[in-house]
C-alpha cells in the first residue's frame, strides 16, 4: 500500500467528505490561534515589520472549510500588526501542501468565497494574495531554500512516512493498544523519531533565518502509549474490524496486516527531536484536550439520550479520515458495515466515560 496514494482524506463534500466532517479539526485550529498570533507578533518583532511578500505555506491543507482557515487568521493578525505599528502591509503568497490525491478542485473552487472574505474584513487596505498548491509529501523538499516565512500545519504532521515495520505481531489490532506487544510501540516510536527529524531538516532549508512553524497534532497527555486520550478509538475500530472477521465477513489475515501510518507522541518525545535536530528553538508547546465529537461546544458531560448521536457523529469523522485507507485494503463493500459497527461500540463506550482526545500545538524559531 503506497501512502502518498492512500493517504487522504474522503473527497467531495458529501455525507462521508472530510469536508462535511472535519469540526473538531476546526475547534482545534481555533483553540491554537493565539499560539500562532504570538509566533506572528515574535516574527514582526524580530524582523522589525514584514517583507514585501510575506510567503506562507500550509502543509498537509486537505480540503473543506478547514483548508483556509489557518490562512485566514495569518492574513488578519498581520493586518493587524500593520495597523498597530503602521507598517506597510505585504502582499501575501500562499502555498497549500498535501499529497497528489488530496481533493485540490474543492479546495480551488473555495477561493473566490476566500478572497471575498479577505476583501470583506479588511477592505480598502486588503493587501494582494496569491494563492497556488504544491502537490507533494513533507518528508522531501518542496520550496527553494531559505523561501518560506512561516509554515502552519494543522492535524498532518502526526501522520509517518509509511507503516512502521516489523507489526506483524500486532494481532487483531490497527494501531498501538493496550494488546500490542511491546516491540510495536518501539518500531512506531522509532518511525516517528525518524520521520519528525526528516521533517524538520528539510523545514530548516526552506525556512528564512527567524521563520516561524507552528503544527498542531493530536499527541497523548502521559508517557504511556496506550493512553486513552489517543489510542482508544483506534481500539474501537479494530473492534470492529474483528466484529467483521467473527462474521466471516473479512480474513483475519487482513486485520493483522492493516496498522495505521500514524503517531500521537507524548510532548517529551516532541522536545527531544527538536533538541537533536537543532535546526530550531522551541518557543512553545501548548497542549489541550477536545471532545471526540465537539458539536456540543467542546463539553464532554453529556445526557443519555446525546449518546446515540454522538456515537453517529464520533463514526462520520473518523470515516471521513480512514475511508479512502481502510476501503484500498479492505474493500469499499464492507465500510458502511463497518462504520456502523464502530458507531454501536463508541455509544456503548460513551456509556462508560468520557470521549477526549488530546492535542499539542508546537511553534518553532528557525535559528
Amino acid at each position: 500500500m503506497s501512502i502518498e496514494t492512500v493517504l487522504h482524506m474522503n473527497t467531495g463534500n458529501g455525507e462521508s467528505s472530510y469536508a462535511t466532517n472535519s469540526y473538531l479539526q476546526e475547534y482545534g485550529i481555533q483553540r491554537a490561534l493565539h499560539v500562532t498570533n504570538e509566533a506572528i507578533n515574535r516574527m514582526c518583532n524580530d524582523l522589525g515589520g514584514f517583507p514585501g511578500v510575506f510567503k506562507i505555506a500550509d502543509l498537509g491543507c486537505s480540503s473543506g472549510p478547514n483548508a483556509l482557515l489557518g490562512i485566514s487568521n495569518i492574513i488578519s493578525r498581520v493586518h493587524d500588526m500593520c495597523k498597530e505599528n503602521n507598517f506597510e502591509v505585504p502582499q501575501f503568497q500562499v502555498f497549500l501542501n498535501d499529497l497528489i490525491e488530496n481533493d485540490f478542485n474543492i479546495l480551488f473552487r473555495s477561493l473566490p468565497t476566500f478572497y471575498a472574505k479577505l476583501k470583506n474584513a479588511e477592505g480598502d487596505h486588503c493587501s494582494p494574495c496569491f494563492v497556488s498548491a504544491v502537490p507533494g509529501s513533507f518528508y522531501s523538499r518542496l520550496f527553494p531554500n531559505k523561501s518560506i516565512h512561516l509554515f502552519l500545519s494543522s492535524y498532518a504532521v502526526h501522520w509517518l512516512s509509511q507503516v512502521p515495520q516489523g507489526l506483524e505481531n500486532n494481532k487483531h489490532n490497527i494501531y498501538m493498544a493496550k494488546t500490542s506487544p511491546t516491540n510495536v510501540f518501539e518500531a512506531y516510536r522509532k518511525q516517528y523519531e525518524k520521520d519528525f527529524t526528516k521533517f524538520l531538516r528539510l523545514r530548516s532549508q526552506e525556512t528564512i533565518r527567524g521563520g516561524r512553524i507552528v503544527f498542531t497534532i493530536p499527541g497523548r497527555s502521559i508517557s504511556d502509549p496506550t493512553s486513552e486520550d489517543c489510542c482508544i478509538i483506534w481500539e474501537l475500530l479494530a473492534k470492529s474490524l474483528v466484529d467483521m472477521v467473527k462474521e466471516g465477513r473479512i480474513p483475519e489475515s487482513d486485520i493483522d496486516s492493516f496498522n495505521i501510518p500514524y503517531y500521537t507522541p507524548y510532548e517529551d518525545e516532541v522536545r527531544d527531536v527538536i533538541k537533536k535536530e537543532g535546526s530550531f528553538l522551541l518557543d512553545n508547546l501548548y497542549s489541550f484536550a477536545l471532545d471526540w465529537e465537539p458539536y456540543n461546544g467542546g463539553n464532554a458531560k453529556m445526557d443519555v439520550a446525546d449518546r446515540p448521536i454522538r456515537g453517529k457523529n464520533t463514526a462520520k469523522l473518523i470515516r471521513a479520515v480512514m475511508e479512502p485507507m481502510m476501503a484500498t485494503h479492505f474493500g469499499n463493500s464492507i465500510m458502511d458495515m463497518v462504520f456502523n459497527k464502530f458507531e454501536e461500540h463508541v455509544v456503548h463506550h460513551l456509556s462508560a466515560r468520557e470521549g477526549r482526545n488530546f492535542n499539542l500545538v508546537i511553534s518553532l524559531t528557525k535559528h
